[in-house]
């Protein structure tokens, strides 16, 4: 008899490799290191593994939109990461639930393993057992970082929890301790002498480390006027030499990390904010970008040195900003002497803008916020970043000087890092047109967009009630910067050859670019060493770069010198650049951790208190909503939108009520009530008490309705409360008892916080 073998489905005995993460809700996803689409792991699969393992899975079915399942065939790693939390005592046993909710399980803890550490601490534990298919993980305590309300504790948990590097290593202090206090004789030699020269810095009230100083004055350009501009930036590799124990530190965090009231440097302080540090009236040390500029506020000749510097005045942006302002008001009075030189930096400014409208780069409305705290650690209050023309003005010198720094490394053909922006991908460029498409804008963008066409697009709805909203669509439309060898370009900044130059205190690769520029400036070949590359974003990052390489095989070759390198050149920089970036993700999403803490910890005490806002974004379960007056963002759950069945329209990024017709859009304006605030899921849930004024009539126009009244919405308003009201004596005695007892462990802990702090 003829038996016919069937063939099993393409790709099913496949063995993949990624990385596991982990879901709040019990399951899982494999991170492919391909970059390919995720693979979900059902909780059964991650009761074997943890958030972070590395395996190997094969799939075993799709789900009807065709997604992979997988199953876990080969744990290939575990890797070393400590897990934080906190340290519970139930029914005899000790264990400890994970902070990041990604960690599905919680971890035993045997008896006499908990150290110090009392019930209710955090707590830093090592595994010494991993997790089975029948069995929990089992660990010890390693350290005790305290209570959960203590001060900082959101900054201690986030540098664990991210693994950011926050203790320098002993060889790294030592060498640091033996660094002189102040600028030796023999570190002028071969230096330009610019003590005279009344270089100043620009920075904020709170800075403490000074990368930058600038100086301008009017100078002939050829046949017409222009200026000479100095750059100059604190010369870190004079003292950071490569290989040695400070380096080693300093590339391993990659960058400075900034927290509100605390920043963890990328160098010692000895040098961040010492030796240096460009503060007002000491000698420093320097690497000066030379430029001169013309009326077009093109550069027309740039030249690099090192230097010897003395800064003349410490300003912050506040101060000169008041100066320009009123050139003969008090703050000006109180620093005449200087006085015209700012001017100059403002007529140098003013033409470099003129030349950056005429690449057409990109300048969008959105808002950064800031964290104000107390002494004790409290939040004060949430604000917007205000820029101001000084910010600008600092800004557009510093891209001026990043500029000159990777063509000066293109013409000397020197390996090197550039800052790569890449344009957006076909997906990215389908949503933004839709989305405009939606908004009844009348603009797009083409196949090939220039960046040229993204401002515009800005310009033209800069004062449009929705303009934040708009401007953040076409932000996310695009991909993030990244450090490369490979230059192709910055796409927002609409330049051919970016780098980064200006700030070596705090990051790594304007550390190298200062030792290529030197070393051109020599006639020598400065040679990277292999380096280590950790971090999980480099399997990513490097698909990415392969991608973009192959896309590019057919484009038109730049006009730029090409940079011949080794392969083995090739391998190092590549390393750098994918560990500098990886590492510049690690410290925003650390710090993006800290500040959803604090806000999630700030929103505690204003629950049930009711605030305008704003729509900033639409999505299947619901929208999410930034008030006004705080500038904190929460979900209004599709379930709270009210007793009707609503529809997602993706290309319109809108909700729309299929009864009433009512659309919730990014724009559209409501006012919610804060209905709860989960500290360890970093999320604020808000409930819709009334959509904007405009929102109901019209969509009630649109389906031929008349509005509700008033009364009306009362009505509805108070028949929810009555349902609340109902459910509340409609729980069974089990839910009430759980109920009253939640109740009063919040209050004791809100009776706890409210004592003074030592």
């Amino acid at each position: 008899m003829y038996i016919k073998k069937v063939a099993p489905p393409s790709g099913l005995l496949e063995e993949i490799e990624g990385s596991v993460q982990g879901h709040r809700d019990g399951h899982g996803f494999l991170i492919r290191d391909n970059s390919e689409s995720d693979i979900y792991l059902s909780p059964n699969e991650m009761r074997a593994v943890l958030h972070k393992d590395r395996v190997k899975v094969r799939i075993v079915r799709q789900d009807r939109k065709g997604r992979p399942e997988g199953r876990i065939v080969e744990i290939v790693e575990r890797p070393e990461h400590p897990i934080i939390g906190r340290l519970l005592h139930e029914g005899g046993l000790w264990l400890v639930a994970p902070e990041d909710k990604r960690y599905g399980q919680d971890v035993m803890i045997p008896k006499g393993a908990t150290g110090t550490a009392k019930p209710g601490q955090v707590v830093v534990v090592e595994l010494t057992e991993p997790p089975a298919l029948f069995g929990q993980p089992v660990g010890r305590v390693k350290e005790v970082l305290g209570e959960i309300d203590d001060p900082g504790m959101e900054i201690e948990i986030a540098v664990r929890k991210y693994s950011v590097p926050h203790e320098f290593s002993a060889g790294c202090l030592e060498q640091a301790k033996g660094l002189p206090d102040k600028v030796l004789a023999k570190d002028r030699k071969d230096r330009v002498d610019l003590r005279d020269v009344p270089l100043v810095t620009i920075d904020g009230e709170d800075a403490r480390d000074f990368d930058d100083a600038v100086y301008c004055e009017p100078a002939k350009v050829g046949r017409g006027k222009g200026w000479r501009l100095l750059v100059a930036i604190a010369d870190v590799s004079h003292y950071v030499q490569t290989g040695s124990a400070i380096d080693i530190d300093a590339y391993d965090r990659a960058t400075s990390v900034y927290f509100p009231r605390r920043v963890i440097p990328m160098l010692p302080e000895k040098l961040s904010n010492g030796l240096c540090s460009l503060n007002p009236d000491v000698d420093r040390l320097c690497m000066v970008c030379d430029m001169l500029v013309n009326a077009k506020g093109d550069v027309h000749a740039y030249q690099f040195y090192p230097a010897v510097m003395h800064s003349h005045a410490r300003f912050t942006y506040t101060e000169v900003a008041a100066i320009l302002a009123n050139t003969r008001g008090p703050e000006a009075a109180k620093r005449k002497e200087r006085v015209t030189d700012l001017m100059n930096l403002q007529d140098v400014y003013r033409a470099l803008l003129a030349s950056r409208a005429v690449r057409g780069a990109v300048d969008f409305e959105t808002t950064e916020t800031q964290i104000v705290c107390d002494e004790s650690g409290r939040i004060e209050k949430i604000v917007p970043r205000v820029r101001n023309e000084a910010h600008r003005l600092i800004e557009e010198a510093m891209l001026a000087a990043n500029v000159c720094s990777a063509d000066f490394i293109q013409q000397g053909k020197h390996p090197g890092l550039f800052r790569v922006h890449e344009g957006p991908t076909a997906e990215k460029k389908d949503i933004l047109r839709n989305y405009l498409k939606a908004l009844g804008l009348g603009m797009s963008i083409s196949d090939e967009p220039h960046t040229s066409e993204f401002q515009k697009i800005a310009l033209a709805t800069k004062d449009r009630p929705d303009a934040q909203q708009i401007h953040t669509m076409l932000l996310r439309s695009m991909q993030q910067a990244i450090y490369t060898p490979v230059n192709s370009g910055h796409f927002g900044l609409a330049y051919e050859a970016y780098t980064h130059f200006t700030s070596p205190i705090r990051r790594y690769p304007d550390l190298l670019v200062h030792r290529v520029i030197k070393a051109i400036l020599l006639e020598r070949k400065y040679t990277l060493p292999s380096l280590p590359v950790p971090g999980e974003a480099h399997a990513k990052l490097s698909k990415r770069l392969e991608k973009s390489r192959a896309a590019k095989g057919d484009a038109p070759e730049s006009s730029a010198p090409r940079v011949r390198m080794s392969a083995a050149d090739q391998r190092a920089w590549e390393a750098a650049g994918l560990h500098c970036s990886a590492n510049e993700r690690r410290a925003d999403e650390a710090s993006r951790d800290v500040e959803a803490w604090l806000k999630c910890k700030y929103m505690r005490e204003h629950l049930g208190e009711e605030y305008s806002g704003v729509v900033s974004a639409a999505t299947s379960f619901g929208i999410f909503v930034t008030l006004d007056t705080l500038y904190v963002e929460g979900l209004v759950h599709i379930t709270e939108l009210g007793g009707e069945y609503f529809r997602f329209d993706e290309l319109r990024q809108e909700l729309r009520g299929e009864r009433t017709g009512i659309r919730y859009a990014i724009g559209s304006r409501v006012q919610v009530q804060v209905s709860r605030v989960d500290l360890d899921g970093r999320k604020i849930d808000f409930r819709l008490v009334t959509a904007g004024d405009d929102l109901v009539p019209r969509a009630m126009r649109d389906k031929g309705l008349s509005a509700p009244t008033e009364g009306v919405r009362n009505k509805k308003r108070g028949a929810q409360d009555r349902r609340l009201a109902d459910a509340e004596r409609n729980r069974s005695p089990i839910q009430a008892l759980k109920a009253s007892v939640k109740k009063a462990a919040a209050k004791k802990k809100g009776a706890r916080t409210t004592k003074p702090r030592r």
